[in-house]
């Protein structure tokens, strides 16, 4: 069901850039409404290269109805090492979260899509939209051959990186991280380790991830070199006899800030690339599916109407920061805050936390959620007080 570009485009009635999760989502949705869509990947194959850890929550996993054979193991229990090597197991008796097969995720997306009547063009690359009164071009470059393509309305849906939204006027995300990523062969990891040194991954943290008994995943996110810095962690968890072979390193950017405007006329931006991604964690899976969902509604009803407005699609952005805003602004603040910490204070934070049996609470706590940490943190850092004992010591490794 792969399309080829051919000449004398029909006009669409939306164009969507990027074939991953989100771009796809909005795809199945309006062509399921019966509208003309075609979607444009730059990869030659949907959900590769692979640049996510693949921990999914159970919330999305049902909301989106993915299907169980994506499923690689439940995530129940995850360690959290602090820099001394010592660490705190949070374990819940209901699966909080999925380790999926994130390729055939988007794969299963992609294909409910091209069912519902989406048109598909793989190996595309969109290197520059334009936008008029009356449509949206896109220019694509096929493997040498450009063209360009007419419709209504556009969606960018690229992921993180993509110029277009500047280009647009609609402004760039300038604070973000790069992670690193790698398959690698395990023994005797069976749960979920997340690394928590600013001499591993500064201002952020590190994983290693079981998939199955023999293979994992290892990455982390920082701000600078991220290879040398995985390269280092590898090494750390060889010595530890936890990791031994390395193979498929990938790497990317990652949002911690929203896009300063996600619409224009007859334009939408979502997911990554408009940075709906929870800056405590990197994930962009469920909250870029949620504003899939919000984008593909008010295209909806900017087609039906026939009405292009930049005032119709502001209706896009006041209604995703309204499911969302509080989220991605507590999560910064912690995020800034975890970014100023020392490995000293981090040891720190972690033995109040042990002391005060801190995890315990937090784990049976009404807000406990994979997907939504606004009052998990809040509750947190109460229980955490005071924050003078921890924020104002100096800041030594």
């Amino acid at each position: 069901m792969i399309s080829s570009i051919t000449g004398d485009q029909e006009l669409a009635d939306v164009l969507v850039i990027g074939a991953g999760p989100v771009g796809s989502y909005v795809a199945l949705k309006l062509a399921g409404l019966n509208y003309k869509v075609q979607v444009f990947e730059e990869h030659d194959e949907i959900g590769e290269p692979v640049q996510c850890s693949g921990i999914i929550g159970r919330e999305c996993v049902q909301r989106f109805e993915l299907p169980e054979e994506l499923i690689l193991r439940e995530a129940k229990a995850a360690k959290f090492y602090c820099p001394s090597g010592n660490h705190l197991k949070m374990y819940s008796d209901t699966v909080q979260a999925f380790i999926m097969d994130r390729a055939g995720c988007d794969k299963v997306l992609a294909t409910r899509a091209q069912k519902n009547g989406a048109q598909y063009f793989i190996g595309s690359k969109v290197i520059d939209l334009h936008v008029s009164d009356d449509i949206v071009t896109v220019e694509v470059d096929h493997g040498g051959q450009k063209e360009n393509y007419e419709g209504k309305t556009a969606v960018i849906a690229s992921g993180f990186g993509t110029k277009i939204p500047y280009k647009l006027g609609l402004g760039r995300i300038k604070d973000y991280v790069v992670g690193a990523q790698a398959v690698v062969d395990i023994t005797g990891v069976d749960e979920v380790e997340v690394y928590f040194d600013q001499n591993i991954a500064p201002g952020f943290f590190a994983w290693l991830i079981p998939i199955s008994q023999a293979k994992g995943l290892v990455g982390l996110c920082t701000y600078r070199s991220p290879g040398d810095y995985l390269n280092k962690f590898v090494s750390m968890l060889r010595k530890q006899g936890k990791v031994h072979g390395i193979y498929h390193v990938t790497f990317g950017g990652i949002p911690l800030k929203p896009l300063p405007r996600t619409y224009a006329s007859r334009i939408l931006v979502v997911g990554d690339a408009a940075g709906q991604v929870k800056p405590t964690t990197g994930g962009g899976v469920y909250y870029g599916l949620l504003c899939a969902e919000i984008a593909a509604d008010v295209l909806d009803n900017a087609l039906s109407q026939n009405d292009y407005s930049q005032k119709l699609f502001s209706n896009y952005e006041k209604a995703w920061k309204a499911r969302l805003g509080k989220q991605l602004k507590v999560g910064y603040m912690a995020r800034y805050l975890y970014r100023k910490l020392s490995n000293y204070q981090i040891e720190h934070i972690f033995r109040i936390i042990r002391s005060k049996d801190i995890h315990t609470s937090l784990m049976n706590s009404p807000d406990m959620h994979f997907d939504w940490h606004g009052g998990l943190m809040i509750r947190g850092l109460k229980y955490l007080g005071p924050w003078r004992s921890i924020f104002g010591w100096r800041t030594t490794n």
